[in-house]
């Protein structure tokens, strides 16, 4: 199982990663708190593992063996709160640690909408979300799917004579989270991965791209020669990039970046910049945001999905729901403490989004480009350039010019320019070409007049 019922005494099926040995420290966590007299408290135990192996130009670069734990600690004092962590599940260290949570919260400020998520919105039923798919790695199996891996991409096209690496990684985690309301529930998810970046070079040109994949599941990877290929192809298609003049257009963000679009809604919905008044969609609940046929949802309970979750980091239950529906905010994306900020109800987002969704149409991505007409498809966005508190939005690019509907040369060395808020409300198209490697899952985008500046 993924989840354990709360009201078990004991968590099970280790399967190499020992439960038990959390869900002990958890408690001990509980038990030292409330005889240091804390009025709550809440601890998350976790232990994980995992090997990555890099190969580069046909040769084994790295072997990395990951085992880390850690303990996380919070106690509340009415009103008061300290938090410590470590490494070390000994009982005296864990005494140790909840004692130096206890003597920090002596010395914060009260503050009324610190605590623990509200007793009846924990979560009770823990269905299995199938996300533990042990995948028993070794070093030569790593190895060899990463030569293969590289040498496809490398096989591509003989303008491709450099390698940036491929990598194999797989990751086991177990994590126990526990509070004094009674709370206690167990998590168990597997991440394998795939990747690889090559370099191409033609005529002085030199440019790089890359392609992965990832999944719960080893069996639900892709091969390990597609991903080379894919890789190789990337990088050759940019080759000869130009600069563009000036411009204002259509633009066509591709899936794998188009998702950058939604993380920054996320951060002006978040309860956090709501709560400073940092956000550029301060009071637009139950406002049009983006245009009427877009739905923004999130579906926590997906089978065997990256983003899928029974409860949050802090218990509550977890539910699909509707963010945006018919182009209108429909909710924000708190947890405990932002949700009293605001004088409202968590949504189950400590933590953070799970599996959020934007609906996809019809269009796959040959189909988008042959609607864009005349713009820029982006492929990559460079930098950091928005700002949160206005929605101004300039980001470095490279992609493709499209003219009459087909893709004519690469290009490089633009900016893209806008205003968030204009530009939910200028999308015009969702593609059904959508990226599931992410806990958001997105197709290409395409938003009509941003400013494309150049030479």
């Amino acid at each position: 199982m993924n989840e354990t019922s709360p009201r078990n005494s004991r968590i099970t099926e280790a399967n190499g990663l020992d439960s038990v040995l959390l869900l002990d420290a958890v408690n001990l966590v509980l038990e030292e708190a409330a005889r240091c007299g804390a009025s709550a408290s809440e601890a998350a135990a976790s232990l994980s593992h995992g090997l990555s192996v890099t190969v580069r130009m046909g040769k084994i670069e790295t072997v990395e063996h990951t085992r880390d734990r850690g303990l996380a600690i919070t106690v509340y004092f009415g009103e008061r709160t300290g938090s410590a962590s470590t490494s070390d599940y000994s009982a005296p260290s864990v005494q140790q640690t909840v004692q130096a949570a206890c003597s920090i919260a002596r010395f914060t400020e009260e503050d009324p909408c610190h605590g623990l998520a509200d007793p009846d919105r924990l979560a009770t039923e823990f269905p299995d979300l199938d996300l533990d798919h042990p995948w028993p790695l070794t070093v030569d199996e790593g190895k060899e799917l990463a030569l293969t891996c590289e040498q496809a991409a490398l096989d591509h096209d003989t303008r491709i004579g450099n390698s940036e690496g491929a990598a194999v990684a797989s990751h086991q985690g177990c994590e126990v989270y526990g509070n004094s309301h009674g709370f206690r529930g167990m998590s168990r998810k597997t991440r394998h991965e795939i990747s690889c970046s090559v370099i191409g070079k033609s005529n002085g040109s030199m440019q790089r791209d890359y392609w992965y994949s990832t999944s719960r599941k080893r069996e639900d990877l892709e091969d390990a020669s597609k991903i080379g290929r894919t890789a190789g192809a990337r990088t050759v298609r940019r080759l000869g990039a130009r600069k563009l003049e000036t411009c204002q257009v259509p633009i066509l963000f591709e899936a794998p970046v188009a998702s950058s679009l939604l993380a920054h809604f996320l951060g002006a919905i978040s309860g956090s910049a709501l709560y400073r008044k940092a956000s550029f969609l301060l009071d637009h609940l139950g406002k049009p945001v983006f245009p009427d046929f877009v739905r923004i949802h999130e579906q926590p309970l997906l089978q065997r999905a990256m983003g899928s979750a029974v409860f949050d980091s802090e218990g509550v239950a977890t539910n699909p729901r509707d963010i945006v529906s018919g182009g209108v905010l429909e909710g924000y994306v708190l947890g405990s403490y932002s949700a009293r900020r605001l004088g409202l109800q968590t949504t189950g987002n400590a933590g953070g989004v799970h599996n959020l969704t934007i609906d996809p149409g019809k269009e796959d991505l040959p189909g988008l480009i042959r609607n864009l007409g005349q713009g820029l498809l982006v492929t990559e966005l460079i930098g950091f350039g928005v700002n949160s508190v206005t929605g101004d939005y300039s980001r470095g690019a490279a992609g493709f010019w499209v003219q009459n509907g087909e893709i004519q040369f690469p290009v490089e060395e633009v900016t893209v320019a806008g205003n968030l808020k204009e530009m939910f409300q200028s999308i015009t198209a969702i593609g059904c070409d959508v990226d599931t490697k992410r806990n958001i899952r997105c197709g290409s985008i395409l938003v009509e007049g941003l400013t494309v500046a150049g030479q």
